[in-house]
């Protein structure tokens, strides 16, 4: 792991659960035109076994004011916890109110490896899709397509299985 400067925190997971974090980046005004309001960066962490527990050190490189907002995700067997959080001087506050979500699937009678799915990209909403069992991001496959003169993506799904995908996006 490359040297990081800033700030770090540490959770511990109990048996069977995984943690992510990610932290919200909001876009400096000059650049919304061409870009999403916000964004999201993966924490980079380390992990050691406690027991039968694994204490994840996530660490957060050169933090600034403006970047204090975290995205929790835990995932379990069949649900992901969501939680928030900020970072605040030297201490991280974490929601009381997380939200647990079930997963659901993408269902097809054919019996197939992967299913491709397809979607536009649209650059100021960036969607993150992750596969629960690993907690790794599913990167799409950017193509621009000639005949509809559009950027395009595809992911590849494995069909019954669950991912989760998370935008972040204002309310209004």
């Amino acid at each position: 792991m490359e040297n990081l400067s800033g700030k770090h925190f540490s959770i511990t997971d109990p048996q069977g659960v995984t943690t992510v974090i990610y932290k919200v980046n909001k876009t400096e005004k000059e650049l919304l035109d061409k870009n999403p309001k916000y964004t999201v960066e993966r924490l980079e962490s380390t992990e050691e076994l406690v027991g039968n527990n694994k204490k994840r050190t996530f660490f957060v490189d050169n933090p600034s004011n403006s970047d204090k907002d975290l995205v929790i995700l835990s995932f379990a067997e069949e649900k992901v916890v969501i939680n928030m959080g900020i970072l605040e001087n030297d201490r991280v506050k974490i929601s009381k109110r997380p939200v647990p979500v079930k997963f659901d699937t993408l269902y097809s009678e054919e019996k197939e490896e992967y299913k491709e799915f397809k979607y536009t990209p649209n650059f100021k909403r960036p969607i993150s899709i992750i596969d629960p069992d690993t907690a790794e991001e599913v990167e799409p496959m950017i193509f621009f397509d000639e005949k509809t003169n559009e950027v395009k993506g595809k992911c590849r799904l494995k069909p019954n299985k669950p991912y989760f995908a998370f935008e972040i996006r204002d309310d209004n």
